[in-house]
């Protein structure tokens, strides 16, 4: 029978497997668009190992949130190609691991691979991403993922944002509040988290300027005293313009302390007051070294 261009098309979209292997195992199934699927997946499953050892530079990031806020998951998956990450299978494989993190909460993606995957008896997770890299014919590493689950007896709530279209970064928050009506504390939530996603000219890497290791402080110090003394600043108002410079560095780097992305005159912390506070936070931006983070 003759399989047109625009079915083939379908199949590539679907699976993101090869042109002619779409072709091919449509002509296969007799053009049944399933069973090409089916075909797909088998011949593919030989070749996955052949992948692994393969660059996964691109992929998605994804998120879950569970118990009306209570507790949250963020996950990178990692892939060869935007063109894959794109696609309807690979983005069900990343929802499928956040549900499975934020129910099962494995130590570490190592872990993650070992356990039984609730979607599938008698399958574990690693064998169902081997799957998904036989069927989408391109390594697939689930690279690291963040769980966030409140105290037992804690009032606050979860939030997740996922920037689009790419999905290439994405922030997990948790919120604490005393009393506040939940509908409004979720929003407030998001509202901290896309502002993690979008804030510039540097994320945030700490909540509050309190939290910022003595260390760290006083290598920027250190920084500033030199850029004073060598623009011909007087050794007595040295340290002056070092601590003066020292906001500045809270501006950029502690969350609170960054103006809000949606009221420049405005700082975060301000927008909390009397509202909620931050317990924690994660940014996840792809393929960077690690997230930025603060508990």
């Amino acid at each position: 029978m003759s399989i047109t261009a625009e079915v083939v098309r379908q199949l590539r979209e679907e699976t993101g497997a090869g042109m002619m292997d779409c072709k091919s195992a449509l002509v296969e199934a007799g053009g049944e668009m399933e069973a090409a699927r089916g075909i797909l997946r088998k011949k593919g499953l030989a070749a996955a190992a052949k992948k692994a050892g393969r660059t996964a530079a691109d992929g998605s990031i994804g998120s879950c949130i569970t118990a009306g806020g209570k507790a949250g998951v963020i996950v990178e998956v990692n892939c060869e190609t935007d063109f894959v990450a794109k696609t309807a299978d690979f983005q069900s494989l990343v929802k499928d691991i956040a549900e499975h993190v934020a129910a099962n909460a494995p130590a570490d993606p190592a872990a993650l691979a070992e356990q039984p995957f609730a979607g599938e008896p008698g399958k574990t997770v690693g064998q169902l991403v081997q799957e998904k890299i036989a069927f989408i014919k391109e390594n697939i590493v689930v690279r690291r993922f963040a769980r966030f689950e409140q105290a037992a007896g804690a009032s606050g709530v979860v939030a997740a944002y996922i920037h689009p279209p790419a999905a290439k970064v994405g922030v997990l928050v948790e919120l604490g509040a005393e009393s506040a009506d939940a509908a409004a504390l979720s929003a407030l939530a998001k509202d901290v988290a896309m502002h993690v996603a979008a804030a510039s000219p540097a994320a945030a890497l700490y909540v509050a300027k309190e939290e910022v290791p003595a260390d760290v402080l006083e290598r920027e110090k250190e920084i500033y005293r030199a850029q004073a003394a060598a623009s011909g600043k007087p050794a007595g108002v040295v340290d002056k313009i070092a601590e003066g410079k020292l906001k500045e560095y809270y501006g950029t780097f502690c969350l609170l302390e960054q103006p809000y992305i949606r009221e420049p005159k405005t700082t975060v912390g301000q927008l909390l007051k009397g509202k909620a506070t931050v317990r924690r936070f994660v940014r996840f931006r792809l393929g960077e070294e690690s997230g930025t983070k603060a508990e």
